[in-house]
C-alpha cells in the first residue's frame, strides 16, 4: 500500500500516523519527490482501512500495490535511484562506464588496465577475483590475491572496483570492495541476497539466464528487505533458442524496468554476446534504449586471456567506443532537454 501526502502536511498529523502504522506492525519506506512525499507500507496491510486513511487532512490519496515487490517499486519510490560510489555515480542522468578483465590475472595486468580504460573514461573498474565457471577445469579465479591486485588498482587510479562474490564464506574479504556484484548464476540465491542486504555497500544484481523481470525485481526486493536500498540492475542476456550468440541481449528490459522500478540498470553486452565484435554496435544500442551504464569486458591481450578472451575489447577498440558512448549519452540528453 502507499500513502500519498498533500503538500507541507502538518507535521504533528504525520507523526501520528507514521506511530499509528508503526503500532500495527507496519514497515514504512519514505520518499520524498518534488511535488509530494509518499509513504510505501510494507507488512499485513489487508486489514488497514483505506477510507480512514484517505480521510485524514494531510492525505491526497491511498492506493493499494498489487505486484509482490515492494521496495522496488516505482509505485513505492517514483524518483529515480541514485546510487553512489566514491566519487561517482550511477543513475541521476549520468552514464557509468565500468570496464576491465573478465578475470584478475596479475597485479601488473590489472593495473595497466585500470589506467587504460580511465584515460579512456570509464569511471570504475570490473575485473573478477573469483570466476564461476561451467567447467570444474576451468580457471577459477585468483581468489583474495585477486581483490587485493584490484584494490592496488584502485588506489593506483581512484576507480572504484566492481567485484562477484560467489559465496557466503567470501563475504569478510569483501569489506574494501565499493560494488558487490551479484552474478547471474546467484540471482536466485536468497541466503547470499539476504546477506548483502545487510551491508553498507551497493549490490549489483545480473539477471538470470532465465529470469523473469519479476523474478530479477524479486531478487533486488530480497536485498532492499535487508535495509540495503543501493541496489542495481544489470541485463547480460538471456538463455534462447539462438545459437550465434553467446546469449540473447534483452535491450526492452531497459524501457520496462524503468517503468517498473526506480533502481539504475546496467548493460552487459560482453557476456550477453561472446563476441567483442558485438559489443559496439549492442552498447550503443543500450545508450540510445536509456541505460544508466555500461559493463564492458577489456583484456590487454584478449588472445591468451584465461578468461572469456573473445569477448573482450583491447585498449585501443575500447578507447573511441568509449568515447563514442559519452558523446551520445550527451547528445540524447541534449535532446530531452
Amino acid at each position: 500500500m502507499i500513502v500519498i501526502l498533500k503538500q507541507n502536511p502538518n507535521q504533528e498529523q504525520l507523526n501520528s500516523l507514521i506511530t499509528w502504522l508503526q503500532e500495527k506492525g507496519i514497515i514504512i519506506h519514505s520518499s520524498i519527490g518534488e511535488a509530494h512525499t509518499i509513504l510505501g507500507l510494507v507488512g499485513d496491510t489487508s486489514k488497514l482501512d483505506i477510507d480512514l486513511i484517505a480521510a485524514l487532512d494531510i492525505v491526497e490519496d491511498v492506493k493499494r500495490v498489487q505486484e509482490p515487490y515492494k521496495n522496488a517499486n516505482r509505485k513505492f519510490h517514483p524518483e529515480d535511484t541514485v546510487v553512489k560510489v566514491g566519487n561517482t555515480q550511477i543513475g541521476g542522468g549520468t552514464l557509468t562506464i565500468m570496464a576491465g578483465p573478465c578475470s584478475v590475472e596479475s597485479e601488473e595486468q590489472v593495473v595497466a588496465i585500470a589506467k587504460a580504460v580511465k584515460a579512456s573514461g570509464a569511471t570504475m573498474l570490473r575485473g573478477g577475483a573469483f570466476k564461476p565457471r561451467t567447467s570444474p577445469y576451468s580457471f577459477q579465479g585468483l581468489g583474495a590475491l585477486g581483490l587485493e591486485y584490484l584494490k592496488v588498482a584502485r588506489q593506483e587510479t581512484g576507480l572504484p572496483i566492481v567485484t562477484e562474490l560467489m559465496d557466503l564464506s567470501q563475504l569478510p574479504l569483501f569489506k574494501d570492495v565499493d560494488v558487490i556484484q551479484i552474478g547471474a548464476r546467484n540471482m536466485q540465491n536468497f541466503d547470499l541476497l539476504k546477506a548483502v542486504g545487510h551491508q553498507d555497500k551497493p549490490v549489483m544484481i545480473k539477471r538470470g539466464m532465465s529470469a523473469t523481470y519479476e523474478e530479477w525485481l524479486m531478487s533486488a526486493e530480497y536485498v532492499m528487505a535487508g535495509g540495503n536500498e543501493n541496489v542495481i540492475l544489470c541485463e547480460r542476456g538471456i538463455r534462447t533458442f539462438e545459437t550465434q550468440t553467446r546469449n540473447t541481449l534483452d535491450l526492452a528490459a531497459i524501457p520496462v524496468m524503468k517503468k517498473l522500478t526506480h533502481l539504475p540498470i546496467i548493460i552487459d553486452p560482453s557476456h550477453a554476446t561472446g563476441k567483442s565484435w558485438l559489443v559496439d554496435p549492442l552498447a550503443m544500442g543500450a545508450v540510445a534504449t536509456g541505460a544508466d551504464g555500461l559493463q564492458i569486458e577489456v583484456h590487454n591481450d584478449p588472445a591468451r586471456a584465461l578468461c572469456d578472451g573473445p569477448q573482450s575489447l583491447k585498449p585501443e577498440d575500447f578507447d573511441p567506443l568509449a568515447k563514442k558512448l559519452l558523446n551520445l549519452h550527451k547528445m540524447i540528453r541534449t535532446l530531452e532537454d
